[in-house]
């Protein structure tokens, strides 16, 4: 049997139908990407919500939202909102890859796949934006990676799309239960969002983003 991990989201891909794209290939709605999916195309095995040490940010721009991407900072205070789905290894280096828009199966892929199970910490696979992977405990006897960037604390802050955090929100209401006021909250306490995006703006945007699927 192949080996299982847990892949930890907190961003876009806290929406069930958001990550699936990246397992199943296909176009999130409002997104500019294509993806290719998966060379496993089986879907999440289990899922289960979580909250990590660390904190969101939002930085770069994103060639599918446009606006700041969804970063995970485990230094910072407080706590992160997750959803963490059971896949194979193999899996998630392809959605890793996949992030960085290297093929599934492909060489980054492949090494990827052979690293996990030595990853006890953090590691950094590239320079890239998101091949830093950071290991979050076991669950149920499989491992808790995340993929976020290797140095968050020099990225330059970016106010997110409204697409983009609608599918936040959308997955954040899926993984959470929250209601709207407290997905606003959240959201506005974000470095790249505080400031940009005001409480009523979030939690109309909230709203938008529809009750969990």
């Amino acid at each position: 049997m192949r080996p299982l991990v847990w892949y930890v989201a907190y961003g876009s891909n806290l929406a069930k139908d958001r990550f699936c794209c990246y397992l199943l290939g296909g176009r999130p709605a409002g997104g500019a990407r294509e993806y290719e999916g998966c060379r496993d195309r089986s879907g999440p095995r289990d899922a289960w919500s979580i909250e990590a040490p660390g904190g969101l940010l939002f930085a770069g721009r994103s060639m599918v939202w446009g606006g700041g991407m969804a970063f995970y900072d485990r230094a910072a205070a407080g706590t992160i909102a997750c959803r963490a789905y059971l896949v194979t290894a193999e899996q998630f280096a392809d959605v890793a890859a996949q992030e960085m828009r290297r093929p599934p199966g492909g060489e980054f892929a492949v090494e990827l796949t052979g690293l996990l199970p030595d990853v006890e910490t953090i590691v950094t696979t590239g320079s890239g934006m998101y091949e830093t992977i950071v290991r979050l405990g076991d669950h149920h006897g499989a491992p808790m990676f995340t993929i976020t960037h290797h140095d968050v604390a020099n990225l330059s802050l970016a106010s997110p799309s409204g697409r983009y955090l609608e599918w936040v929100a959308r997955g954040l209401r899926e993984a959470h239960a929250w209601d709207d006021l407290r997905i606003a909250t959240y959201l506005e306490a974000s470095p790249g969002v505080r400031g940009a995006w005001s409480s009523d703006e979030l939690t109309a945007l909230a709203r938008a983003a529809g009750p969990a699927g």
